[in-house]
């Protein structure tokens, strides 16, 4: 039973943030229900992990009677959450506004990029554009180079589900205070400018420039090395004692290294390692380097990344249903959280999830003949 067991939240189902902040919630055991949309073909995609632990059911929520069915699942809900621009749920007559007049305990979610207001509030966007606009993609990439997107880990999850799943908790423990719920606006270009925090208390220490700072590959000390055989492995020696040790065990002249914070030489020094780190391979380097204080790692991809001997000590990735995937994270002490299934199909728990919510079996089947639900 995991930490939010007891808690039940609704997903109106998008893409992106918003199953990922529903994979956070249900991994720590919240029932989560996941509303779908009517689909003319099921997709033959492979599943989508973001989707799993919890319950679908599939609702036409451009009927009057399909609105009725969210808004009688909020009765008995802690939260609902949506992805939709602003004002798309209000025009379906599923805002906030409508929800919480069905209880007015509900924590009202809502992922956007661009946030509930402002000039591009209605702008459609994606991950790159929201961590453009906050100073985030403009840091990361090689010196002399175009910036380089992060993948979608830091306005799509971190900035955005994350952000959400956390603000929602939030709001949750607040109305059990107050006894009101509230409207939680998670933007992601809110939750990418709160990730680069420390960059900007840095002030002199970190300039516009990207890859000539500490921490974004322009210190020798701090980055990726090519090895001999073609793989990567990653070094961040910051501190001076670790810093001695990586000089020691690349095998380095020690006394071209002396200064280590001298920016001005870090280029030099950063081809004196390449150069050494070539003369081995990746695992060589593993032997001589790994679990040492060198601050070392391999760089691994996501078919290494489960074999490695510390993430199968700790469980780090988990088969279910043949799907190696991430386990859930953070982990606790008593209540552990835990991957009770995989990703259902759209509609696959419909039936279940009306009863459980307290509709008759001719309710039930008048809503099926009306194809307002649909079952997978």
């Amino acid at each position: 039973m995991g930490p939010l067991s007891g808690l039940r939240v609704i997903e109106l189902a998008g893409i992106g943030p918003g199953p990922f902040c529903g994979m956070m919630l249900s991994d720590m055991g919240a029932e989560v229900i996941r509303v779908d949309r009517p689909a003319p073909a099921r997709s033959s995609r492979p599943p989508d992990i973001l989707a799993r632990n919890r319950r679908s059911i599939v609702i036409d929520l451009k009927t009057p009677e399909g609105v009725d069915i969210v808004l009688r699942l909020c009765e008995s809900a802690d939260a609902l959450f949506e992805g939709f621009r602003p004002g798309v749920t209000e025009r379906l007559g599923l805002g906030p506004q409508q929800c919480m007049a069905r209880n007015e305990r509900l924590v009202y979610g809502r992922m956007t990029g661009w946030g509930q207001d402002g000039p591009l509030a209605q702008a459609a966007g994606h991950d790159i554009n929201y961590i453009g606009l906050t100073g985030v993609l403009h840091a990361i990439g090689e010196k002399g180079g175009k910036p380089v997107p992060p993948l979608n880990l830091i306005g799509d999850f971190g900035g955005g589900g994350m952000l959400l799943a956390f603000g929602l908790v939030c709001g949750i423990l607040e109305a059990r205070r107050s006894g009101k719920g509230q409207v939680i606006d998670a933007a992601m270009v809110d939750g990418s400018a709160a990730l680069m925090a420390t960059f900007f208390s840095m002030g002199r220490y970190f300039t516009d420039r990207r890859g000539t700072n500490m921490l974004d590959g322009g210190a020798h000390f701090y980055g990726t090395y090519e090895t001999k055989d073609g793989k990567h492995i990653a070094v961040g020696a910051i501190e001076p004692q670790f810093y001695g040790l990586l000089v020691e065990k690349s095998d380095v002249d020690p006394d071209r290294f002396q200064k280590q914070m001298d920016a001005e030489g870090w280029a030099g020094l950063k081809e004196d390692l390449a150069a050494a780190f070539k003369t081995r391979t990746r695992d060589e380097w593993c032997e001589i380097m790994e679990g040492t204080d060198v601050c070392f790692a391999p760089v691994l991809s996501i078919f290494e990344a489960p074999e490695h001997p510390h993430n199968k000590a700790r469980a780090t990735f988990v088969d279910v249903d043949g799907i190696v995937q991430p386990a859930p994270a953070p982990r606790f002490s008593r209540t552990s959280p835990e991957i009770s299934h995989g990703p259902r199909r759209a509609g696959e728990d419909s039936l279940a999830v009306l009863f459980d919510a307290g509709f008759s079996e001719m309710e039930i089947r008048a809503l099926q003949e009306k194809r307002v639900v649909s079952d997978a």
